[in-house]
């Protein structure tokens, strides 16, 4: 069944946005994707600044269901991050949260983290 034309106008706008946002990372979602991209972490498929519903998903790795977000101070104690959250769970999903300091800093132990995530899975 086609979607009602605000719809597609919705997904047009989130999908521009990602484009958007792909463009000009932050250093820390920068960093992530250098750790990430071309099979780098356990051989998986990540992807970056994904559309999926009505969000953006900082990187997405489909085949285990696994959102790994990269977020400022502003994102603190963030009820809007805990309903994504909510949300990317009844999907199936697993949603890992990282500082942006933790990522520039200590990005060996945001690694670490996520290969013990992945285990898990």
């Amino acid at each position: 069944m086609p979607q009602p034309p605000s719809h597609r106008k919705t997904d047009e706008r989130l999908r521009g946005f990602a484009k958007k946002m792909r463009r000009e990372p932050t250093d820390a979602e920068s960093k992530m994707w250098l750790l990430l991209r071309d099979r780098r972490l356990s051989h998986l498929k990540f992807r970056r600044q994904v559309p999926f519903q009505s969000y953006i998903l900082d990187f997405a790795c489909f085949e285990k269901r696994l959102v790994i977000e990269i977020d400022g101070s502003q994102h603190e104690a963030s009820e809007r991050d805990a309903a994504r959250s909510a949300a990317l769970a009844a999907e199936g999903f697993h949603v890992l949260r990282y500082w942006n300091n933790d990522v520039l800093r200590t990005p060996e132990s945001v690694l670490e983290d996520i290969l013990a995530k992945l285990a898990e899975l």
